[in-house]
């Protein structure tokens, strides 16, 4: 599968390459919370009592979300990454939904003079919903911004030699230390975000590319008993990609299994999703249901993954050609 589709008139200069790495965003405190909704729901207010639901989500997880700042912490390794490199040099963040924004970091990188900009969404799997939207929303920045600007959207990166040996890393070490507890034979649970109106799973490349990379991290981490689930379904009608990760652990606990270790693969960084769908929510009920529950830490800033997107961005510039 190529990397990416090409867009833009102007031929770059080489020296003058850069990357803006895109994740979704998440308020920063609870004062943050109505309008990072209003954001986020196309500016439409959000009813008196979402706002409250999604307060007190982000209270109990400290009071905001960890992802701008986890996010500038991986563009800064990232341009350290690829320093002296021919694929890019600079690195900047953009939230599609929370400040600073795409379109800001486009701007900071136009005013500075780079012309040739690698969009690279912190989301390895590609599908249309997630990742299509990032890359309009850059599109759309660049439009704004400069139409000349050449990009180059990274379509996935799930296949970066360094990503499956990164998660796998971290299930043998979750393991050993769930054995140390009583729980020496977990089940793995690996999770994903679940998309709205899948119609043929078998043919989603989504679906598709965590599978692969699922595969991958079992041949690294050693023989695994596990199963796949999706999480955090969103408010939009309709069907969503299944089946649901709580599901999955009421069948555990119901055909006799002691623990679990969820496997939020799908994440790549900690966030709502993971600090209050995955620790809160899903810890709670396993709880009750009789069952030990552990997770794997998320990769956030650690060199594996800012390897496997170093990758991602070598692979979208050739060395040798524009």
């Amino acid at each position: 599968m190529a990397l990416g589709r090409e867009a833009g008139v102007n031929a770059p200069e080489p020296d003058r390459r850069a990357v803006v790495l895109m994740a979704l965003g998440g308020p920063t405190s609870l004062a943050d919370v109505e309008p990072y909704l209003r954001d986020l729901r196309g500016g439409r207010p959000t009813p008196p009592e979402l706002v409250d639901e999604f307060r007190e989500r982000y209270r109990r997880i400290g009071g905001g979300s960890p992802l701008v700042a986890v996010t500038r912490s991986q563009a800064a390794a990232l341009e350290r990454r690829l320093e002296g490199s021919t694929a890019a040099a600079r690195c900047e963040f953009g939230m599609r939904h929370w400040r600073p924004s795409i379109v800001d970091a486009v701007r900071r990188l136009v005013d500075d003079g780079y012309r040739d900009l690698t969009g690279l969404c912190l989301t390895p799997y590609y599908s249309a919903w997630s990742v299509g939207g990032y890359h309009a929303a850059l599109r759309a920045a660049v439009a704004e911004v400069d139409p000349s600007v050449r990009i180059r959207p990274v379509d996935h990166w799930h296949d970066a030699p360094t990503l499956a040996p990164a998660f796998a890393e971290r299930i043998v070490g979750r393991r050993a230390a769930m054995a140390e507890r009583g729980f020496p034979d977990p089940r793995i649970l690996f999770t994903a975000h679940s998309l709205p109106g899948v119609t043929d799973p078998e043919r989603e490349p989504y679906v598709l590319e965590l599978a692969e990379t699922r595969r991958e991290i079992e041949r690294r981490a050693g023989p695994m008993r596990s199963r796949m689930a999706y999480q955090s379904v969103g408010r939009r009608e309709g069907p969503w990609l299944g089946p649901p990760a709580e599901g999955e652990i009421e069948r555990l606990a119901a055909e006799g299994e002691g623990s679990v270790l969820v496997v939020p693969y799908g994440f790549v960084s900690d966030n709502l999703e993971i600090l209050f769908d995955v620790d809160l929510e899903m810890r709670d009920l396993a709880g009750r249901l009789g069952l030990g529950f552990e997770r794997t830490d998320s990769l956030n800033d650690d060199p594996l993954l800012i390897e496997a997107l170093a990758h991602a961005v070598r692979r979208a510039v050739p060395a040798d050609g524009p």
